[in-house]
């Protein structure tokens, strides 16, 4: 029985990772061998926005602009942000090499008080498949 539950474990192993694979937009080239010339390349013109003071209750939103500068399409995945007080908006569209496109956070600070720190996690089919966004500032009470 233990020899079985081995052979189905390394089974189950040898699949996920045929599953996991190289998904990072690399591909094989004529000779066979994965060529990164063709793969995506995010590039932000900032990775941090800091709102500085912000009155408690008011929704602030921070665009970080992006470009391809690889030579294949760039699809973004998924903006996964830190908690429920941050929002994503961005364009689902492939952007082609060499264009720019846009990633909108949007804060909500109703409930917060103090220096706040949030992220949103970029993920796409570039060479770097993760790309972290930070924004950050100070809830203050408005008398």
């Amino acid at each position: 029985m233990k020899q079985i539950t081995g052979i189905i474990f390394l089974c189950t192993l040898i699949l996920a990772g045929f599953a996991c694979g190289n998904n990072s937009g690399a591909q094989k080239n004529a000779s066979g061998q994965i060529s990164i010339s063709d793969t995506a390349v995010i590039v932000f013109s900032e990775y941090e926005h800091d709102f500085g003071k912000i009155a408690a209750g008011e929704k602030v939103a921070a665009i970080f602009t992006f470009t391809n500068a690889g030579k294949g399409p760039l699809i973004i995945n998924s903006v996964t942000t830190s908690c429920g007080c941050t929002a994503s908006k961005y364009s689902r569209k492939p952007v082609a090499p060499g264009q720019s496109g846009t990633i909108e956070i949007v804060f909500d600070s109703s409930g917060y008080n103090g220096p706040q720190r949030k992220t949103a996690t970029v993920r796409s089919n570039a060479s770097q498949p993760y790309v972290l966004l930070q924004i950050k500032g100070e809830v203050v009470q408005i008398p």
